[in-house]
């Protein structure tokens, strides 16, 4: 079906009969009409019938002992989850896949969905379909039959696929192991990291990702701000219960607390701070601030525990809206200082981070990198009360957590970018160096900034209606299941009476209304998304082309210049 896949001798067989086939994985264009790409094998490897089961289970080639693995405190067990690839043709890999292993599409991103600025890609999930469910956790932990195959190719020049196809070609991007307990596990690569030295640095995710401190929310409060019941609604906390302070007291109170150093310029609450700290902070700067009155303070003080709750819990309100009681302040805490993606598809949960690139050659190149995840399956109960059956990859592949990926790798790169220009300026203004160079690199330091501040713009402007999008998707697959539910207990069931061909009719009928709901609700989370994301492609546009006419610029009144000596 593809020959042209096949190395010249594609199958290995080692004495005791194990086999080894290699075959190219992609093309260099499209499928079957181009040449092979030459850089990226797939390996399969078929045990011999007289191979122990044991061996055969785990594909241990000849010469090698299959052990249990063990792990001791310093160590901690991943287990593969997927692994991503950047390519030329999408379309073309998706097919090649389909004819030669029956893996089918699950999850695509449409072009204009995932965009970072200028950068825009396309992205498909495909994979297989095991028969894999368990009610254990720690089964659907290590099981390794699902095998989800992520594909991105860029519809741009601009950003990290495009580059990484020019630089490297096409090829694995990166790899997803899953473990245990996220939190955990990154909070001791965090601490190794800061110890020795060594190990394991991350993708910047911008605060407001998170939750940041606005005035609205001092202002309209939150209804029972320390123990809010389940069914609060998420407009409670940021805007529709006034319960909270007046405009000028909320205006003294940012002033206060950013003078004392609690929050960021962008209302980013210090992780590290507890109430008593802010309290201390608030009674100080807002005696000394000469804006406030005394009003202001009788007011604060009045509302103290209320603006306290709100103050503190600002630093991850993004991520309360969306999961509420269900993890404690503590692991909310943890996530945001260890800058962990979150997601939900339904009832389950999707933790995740990247590493910045490994196997990276030069500094600001393109490389490979790494992910870490943990699905957290829901503890929902069958009709007979028993936990519900698991199945791999419960939490899906949020599309939340896919465009805060794409957009922090450009964040990164853009934060990298001012990292570097910030030292030049100091090394040349230490040494009297060359005034032009440092005009240059004071346009890319400028230029840099502006960047970041585009992308973290795009990131905030996106949250809420990934929101939609991902609700809108959760709904869809809760829809189909329900009539694949319906279908498939007409098929099975003796009963083919008039009474439950009505009403497994009347429930189709219903559910095929909420799944068109659904899919409507979808293409319009997609339609406002891909709006969002062209708005930031022709700002981005604009902030380059204006860059390098400015280069431009300084670069002709550069050379126009009397020469000394």
């Amino acid at each position: 079906m593809h020959p042209k896949l096949l190395l010249p001798t594609p199958i290995f067989q080692y004495e005791g009969g194990t086999k080894v086939l290699e075959v190219f994985a992609f093309y260099l264009g499209e499928k079957c009409q181009s040449e092979p790409d030459v850089g990226t094998k797939l390996r399969f490897i078929e045990s011999s019938s007289s191979s122990s089961a044991s061996t055969r289970a785990s594909c241990v080639l000849p010469g090698l002992q299959h052990i249990n693995a063990e792990f001791d405190d310093s160590s901690q067990p991943a287990y593969c989850d997927h692994w991503v690839s950047n390519v030329v043709s999408r379309t073309g890999f998706l097919d090649t896949l389909e004819d030669t292993l029956g893996f089918t599409p699950k999850v695509d991103f449409n072009a204009g969905v995932v965009a970072a600025g200028e950068a825009q890609i396309e992205s498909t999930v495909t994979g297989n379909d095991p028969r894999f469910v368990s009610s254990d956790k720690e089964s659907a932990l290590k099981d390794q039959s699902q095998v989800y195959l992520p594909i991105n190719n860029a519809l741009s020049s601009v950003g990290h696929v495009g580059g990484f196809l020019r630089e490297i070609g096409q090829g694995v991007q990166h790899i997803a192991s899953r473990v245990d307990d996220l939190i955990s596990f990154i909070q001791r690569c965090n601490d190794y990291r800061k110890m020795t030295g060594e190990g394991f640095t991350f993708l910047n995710i911008p605060r407001s990702y998170y939750g940041v401190l606005t005035e609205k929310q001092l202002v309209h409060g939150i209804s029972s701000s320390t123990h809010p019941s389940d069914d609060t609604r998420e407009e409670e906390l940021n805007g529709s219960t006034a319960q909270g302070i007046s405009e000028s007291c909320a205006s003294s109170i940012l002033i206060a607390l950013e003078k004392s150093g609690v929050i960021s310029s962008e209302g980013a609450v210090d992780l590290d701070l507890d109430a008593s700290d802010i309290d201390d902070a608030l009674e100080k700067h807002l005696i000394m601030d000469p804006s406030s009155s005394s009003d202001h303070v009788e007011e604060y003080r009045n509302k103290k525990q209320e603006v306290i709750d709100i103050i503190l819990r600002s630093r991850y309100t993004n991520l309360y809206s969306l999961l509420r009681h269900h993890l404690s302040a503590e692991s909310y805490l943890g996530i945001v200082k260890n800058q962990i993606l979150v997601d939900v598809q339904g009832e389950d949960l999707l933790y995740q981070i990247f590493t910045c690139p490994i196997l990276q050659r030069l500094s600001g190149e393109e490389a490979p990198f790494l992910e870490f995840i943990q699905r957290v399956c829901s503890e929902c109960k069958d009709p007979n009360g028993c936990p519900a059956k698991m199945k791999p990859g419960c939490g899906g592949f949020g599309i939340r957590n896919f465009l805060t990926l794409f957009l922090s790798i450009e964040v990164s790169k853009a934060m990298l970018d001012v990292s570097r220009a910030r030292s030049l300026l100091v090394v040349s203004s230490t040494d009297d160096g060359d005034k032009n160079q440092q005009s240059r690199t004071r346009r890319e330091l400028q230029f840099a900034k502006e960047m970041v501040q585009l992308f973290t713009n795009q990131l905030n402007e996106s949250n809420p209606i990934l929101t939609e999008l991902s609700d809108a998707m959760t709904q869809e697959g809760v829809a189909r299941a329900a009539l694949l539910e319906i279908t498939t207990t007409v098929m099975t069931s003796d009963d083919d009476t008039d009474y439950m061909t009505t009403a497994a009719a009347a429930r189709r009928q219903m559910w095929e209304s909420h799944l068109k709901n659904a899919q409507d609700a979808k293409a319009m989370g997609h339609e406002k998304l891909m709006l969002c994301s062209s708005k930031y492609k022709n700002l981005m546009k604009e902030l380059r082309e204006q860059h390098d006419d400015d280069n431009m610029k300084h670069e002709a009144v550069g050379s126009r210049l009397p020469q000394v000596g």
